[in-house]
């Protein structure tokens, strides 16, 4: 079965914001284990545990706000007028298209 470039780049950002989310907290949680450990204390892990949550939290408002204030200029189609004929201003964006099924190629 093949695939839109589409579907291949929204997996990417659903991993993109796993990973975003989740790097951020284990490294600091890790860095609270060390500190406890070494200073002999208990709270230091809790402690980094929800800095490093905020951390994450702030990638993802960063990175979602980036893929939803970029203008989407790859999928814009073609206008056509009434007969199916391309505007003049639109022919420098024509994509190419499968007749039948209107689907892009790759």
């Amino acid at each position: 079965m093949k695939y839109h470039k589409n579907v291949y780049r929204s997996l990417a950002m659903i991993t993109q914001f796993g990973i975003n989310m989740l790097v951020p907290i284990f490294a600091c949680s890790f860095i609270g284990i060390f500190l406890d450990r070494y200073l002999g204390t208990s709270f230091f892990m809790i402690l980094f545990f929800f800095i490093g949550a905020l951390a994450g939290g702030r990638n993802i408002y960063i990175f979602s706000k980036k893929i939803f204030c970029a203008a989407p200029d790859r999928d814009i189609r073609p206008r056509t007028n009434s007969r199916g004929d391309l505007n003049s201003s639109d022919t420098s964006r024509i994509e190419k298209t499968d007749d039948k099924k209107g689907r892009e190629h790759e």
